[in-house]
């Protein structure tokens, strides 16, 4: 049995390692095809290189997913008490997992409007402004920063579109997953307290406030006039990655916080009992 629980705990780790390595390897290999003086057979050759590149980096957050579930339910049965094995037991049941999923595919549609991924431009007519064809879609393969290119683009309305970019996939797919799980331990955490109220209001709603990193530039942009609406969006979406490294520390630190506290107010009711 030992050994079974150490080859699944291999298996875990493997897992969420190859997705990661291989998104690092990706990133790091098509930044070297970014060249402006590319000739168009070139091009052609890297449109078929973006295709694949995406289909990889679906396919490695899809491993790191699997990997990260797996690692929680194994951890979540262990009998040692630590801050990790609270915030894995603590969401992984079913109202944590629903309460997880909705926040997940919620938190991850603002995300995709506030950091471009979806937009929506009423006052603009994609064929009649950019020449697009409705609906169609294409891969831009070159040129651009490392992290910026292949972009993705999707014309599905006259009025909004998708524009995917690798950096703002990753950050997405990353912020997402610790806001629903700071969201998921948070709820939890309210549960408990008032069950045993052992743990402060304030703390356990904790990591609900933490939990939206790009509420910031939306919450910015209501105090700006229409006048000034387009210089302020330019500025606004260039320091939203800044906003966001910022928080990710912040996001991967509140659950430790939260389960912390979780496990005083469980032992503090148990002393009581």
């Amino acid at each position: 049995m030992g050994m079974k629980t150490i080859s699944n705990s291999q298996n875990d780790k493997k897992m969420i390692s190859i997705g990661l390595v291989t998104i690092g390897i990706l990133f790091l290999v098509y930044s070297r095809f970014e060249n402006p003086g590319l000739t168009p057979d070139a091009i052609s050759s890297i449109e078929r290189l973006s295709i694949v590149f995406y289909l990889l980096v679906i396919m490695s957050f899809s491993i790191i997913g699997i990997g990260l579930r797996r690692y929680q339910k194994r951890k979540a049965l262990e009998s040692l008490q630590n801050p990790l094995k609270i915030i894995c037991s603590s969401t992984v049941n079913l109202k944590a997992k629903k309460v997880f999923i909705i926040t997940f595919i919620l938190y991850g549609i603002f995300f995709s409007m506030t950091s471009g991924i979806l937009v929506y431009q009423p006052e603009v007519i994609f064929s009649y402004h950019y020449g697009a064809e409705i609906p169609s879609a294409h891969i831009t393969p070159c040129c651009g920063a490392p992290g910026y290119m292949p972009k993705f683009v999707a014309y599905l309305t006259e009025h909004i579109g998708i524009q995917v970019i690798p950096l703002n996939l990753v950050l997405q797919m990353t912020v997402s997953y610790l806001v629903a799980m700071n969201t998921a331990l948070a709820v939890n955490a309210i549960s408990i307290s008032r069950k045993t109220g052992g743990l402060g209001g304030i703390g356990a709603t904790t990591g609900l406030f933490i939990a939206c990193p790009t509420c910031i530039g939306s919450f910015l942009s209501i105090f700006v006039g229409s006048t000034s609406a387009v210089a302020f969006t330019i500025a606004i979406s260039e320091l939203q990655t800044l906003f966001i490294a910022i928080t990710i520390p912040i996001l991967i630190l509140t659950p430790f916080i939260l389960a912390r506290r979780i496990s005083n107010a469980t032992n503090d009711t148990c002393e009581i009992n």
